[in-house]
């Protein structure tokens, strides 16, 4: 939930917040970023991305898939290989090594062992931890396409909700700061919505998430609304179904600059009656200054929160929006974006 400082400025506060919060939010991750020397050749991946700044708001669940299904430390590495039976790992010397199966087996059984995680962060290039552009290669060893590795593969198939990122691209800001909010927004849902049965959980979500919805898809914000508009006789788990499996296909996607102004204008537009004509006019230069490149996000949408703890008629609807307050301010994932 959001509150308000003695400033006036939105902040948020959930199960996730640092100091003082309860449990931090479980997300997956391949063992080796963690600093774990599980790879083949006895090394480690460690990103200090992952252990030192996500780590103060994520309780990692860490795996090694190749050592679950069971190659050792040393071992032999591993590839994608495309044959008649599809896409295999086996070993890159002994092609009768097959850990596909296990690998397979070992993303289920994570999945089903881990039914609240909210977010996986994998290994790239890995043939068993590699989401984007793992090579695959022909049985002769020549290079052939481009894959992703099977325990990635199991676990985006058995949870296709899953916020899922490689780590080496979580430095790029703004893949970073939708993977982190995508993996808020979900862990809202778990929460909130998927341990109820009633419909005002999800008319409430959606209202919380609407502006964070519209910043990512102004179209699905508007087919979600009508899917909601009319619960009276509906089957409710079927349209929530419906809802989520909209939700998080928008919410994982970038939001742009444009969108993020227009959802910004539309906020101002709530506050249009207790804003002075130099307040408004001092948002419309810090929006503009935003959409031109000039300044971060962090710049409007600081303005923004402030008016909206300031003012308490129009600001009580504006405080309930996650999208002032996505995840813990001190992140400053806003500020390079």
């Amino acid at each position: 939930m959001n509150t308000t400082n003695t400033s006036g400025q939105l902040t948020r506060r959930d199960q996730s917040e640092q100091p003082g919060g309860t449990a931090k939010i479980p997300v997956g991750i391949s063992e080796c970023l963690l600093g774990s020397s599980v790879r083949y050749n006895g090394g480690h991946k460690h990103s200090r991305l992952c252990t030192q700044e996500l780590g103060d708001i994520f309780d990692f669940k860490a795996t090694c898939p190749e050592l679950a299904a069971g190659l050792g430390v040393p071992r032999e590495p591993v590839r994608l290989v495309d044959t008649s039976k599809g896409i295999r790992v086996r070993g890159s010397d002994d092609p009768s090594l097959d850990v596909t199966e296990s690998l397979v087996n070992h993303g289920q059984d994570f999945i089903a062992s881990h039914q609240q995680l909210c977010g996986f962060i994998f290994t790239q290039k890995s043939p068993s931890c590699g989401l984007y552009s793992v090579k695959v290669y022909h049985q002769n060893g020549n290079p052939l396409d481009k894959g992703r590795g099977a325990f990635a593969a199991s676990i985006t198939e058995r949870a296709p909700h899953l916020p899922v990122e490689e780590a080496g691209r979580l430095n790029d800001p703004l893949l970073k700061e939708t993977f982190v909010s995508a993996v808020f927004v979900y862990h809202d849902w778990l929460q909130t919505v998927s341990r109820t049965a009633d419909k005002k959980s999800l008319i409430d979500f959606h209202s919380r998430h609407k502006f964070q919805l519209m910043a990512h898809c102004n179209k699905t914000y508007r087919a979600l609304g009508k899917l909601i508009a009319d619960l009276g006789h509906v089957d409710l788990a079927d349209v929530k179904q419906q809802y989520l499996n909209q939700f998080m296909t928008a919410i994982k996607k970038p939001a742009t600059r444009g969108r993020h102004c227009h959802v910004m204008e539309h906020i101002q537009g709530y506050l249009r009656n207790s804003l002075s004509p130099a307040e408004r006019q001092s948002i419309n230069r810090s929006i503009h200054d935003y959409r031109k490149g000039f300044v971060p996000l962090v710049v409007p949408m600081t303005m923004l929160t402030h008016y909206a703890g300031l003012h308490h008629g129009e600001g009580s609807y504006l405080r309930q929006q996650s999208y002032l307050a996505p995840y813990p301010l001190e992140m400053g994932l806003r500020n390079d974006i």
